[in-house]
């Protein structure tokens, strides 16, 4: 009787398949050399934009490498290599330097562009799999990574190459970040509607301001100041309280409110509001960045952040139902640690 055939662990696969990618980046981190650095010299150098130019799969990974450059930077764009020979060749400018993706490094469409990117550009840059192809030949520097072999188990799909290129074209763009000394304020500029440009934002520019604030004097009673306090917009579920000099003394909140209520002491309505408000709260400033007042809501548990200027003064509020999904992390929520390989070092 025929034994039953092994059922497929694709999982056991999947492991395999990213282990031997993972040993190729390894290989090839090994084998980078001067060239490499030609490479990043020549971009950091560059006037204009960098003009990355790839064939099928390459072309693929070049709209990846040109993203993470614009969004790290060094302004780029994608050349097609097929329009280009049709007339998009004209959005090249003198300044521009060309990166040419070729794992083969003869790609025929890219080979017929050379003479033309070499006539109408600053340099030629190439990541290539082969020193011996026409692309790495004819560029001013180029990185290569040599002889790899494709996980795909026909040996035909690329894949360990594709996956080699993007990560050269990571550790291009963060080179270049790094010589650049790009910081975080300069990369929330090119990420304003990202979940991670807006915890790199101001918190001025989020919190509520002039007429959507409640503010009152603590010598004020609790009455008086439900009776006078009015405000347009969203509701807040807080009463900012100052002193005769405005500075911030403390919060009269909607708890505040409902425990007066429960402990039924009706007198304390009558008593000044400072006697029965929040002291002390917890407060940022107004170019403080908005990931630090997401921290302090969430690991302080609360739901109003008051904004104040160096004198203490109220220039703003932070609610928490503002915020409600730039902070995909809820409170409590465990989480594992994020892998970091690199420590940047300062300038």
């Amino acid at each position: 009787m025929t034994p039953a055939p092994t059922p497929f662990n694709a999982r056991s696969y999947a492991s395999r398949v990213l282990r031997a990618e993972a040993s190729s980046l390894a290989v090839v981190a090994d084998r980078l050399d001067d060239n490499f650095d030609a490479v990043v010299a020549m971009l950091f150098r560059c006037r204009g934009r960098v003009a990355v130019v790839g064939v099928g799969k390459s072309a693929d990974v070049g709209q990846k490498i040109t993203g993470t450059l614009n969004s790290t930077g060094t302004r780029a764009y994608t050349l097609d290599a097929t329009r280009a020979i049709h007339g998009d060749l004209g959005m090249v400018h003198p300044d521009d330097v060309a990166l040419l993706l070729s794992h083969s490094g003869e790609s025929d469409e890219l080979v017929r562009l050379l003479p033309s990117l070499r006539r109408l550009s600053a340099g030629l840059a190439a990541i290539s799999g082969n020193a011996r192809g026409t692309v790495a030949r004819c560029a001013d520097a180029a990185i290569v990574y040599g002889q790899i072999t494709e996980v795909c188990p026909l040996a035909l799909a690329p894949s360990t190459s594709t996956t080699v290129m993007m990560a050269l074209g990571d550790a291009l763009a963060f080179s270049l970040l790094e010589q650049r000394q790009f910081t975080p304020e300069q990369f929330a500029r090119f990420h304003p509607g990202g979940s991670l440009g807006r915890r790199l934002a101001n918190v001025s520019d989020w919190m509520r301001h002039g007429t959507e604030l409640r503010i009152a004097p603590d010598a004020d009673t609790v009455r008086t100041v439900f009776a006078r306090v009015r405000h347009t917009g969203r509701r807040t579920g807080a009463i900012i309280l100052t002193d005769a000099t405005g500075r911030l003394t403390g919060l009269f909140t909607d708890s505040d409110l409902a425990r007066l209520f429960e402990a039924r002491e009706d007198a304390a309505l009558d008593s000044p509001i400072g006697h029965v408000m929040t002291r002390n709260p917890v407060v940022i400033g107004p170019d403080s960045k908005l990931g630090e007042a997401l921290d302090l809501l969430r690991n302080r548990k609360i739901s109003e952040l008051p904004v104040v200027d160096p004198d203490g003064r109220p220039v703003g509020m932070l609610d928490i139902t503002d915020l409600i999904g730039l902070e995909p992390v809820a409170a409590g929520t465990e989480t594992r640690p994020a892998l970091r390989l690199v420590d940047r070092k300062s300038a």
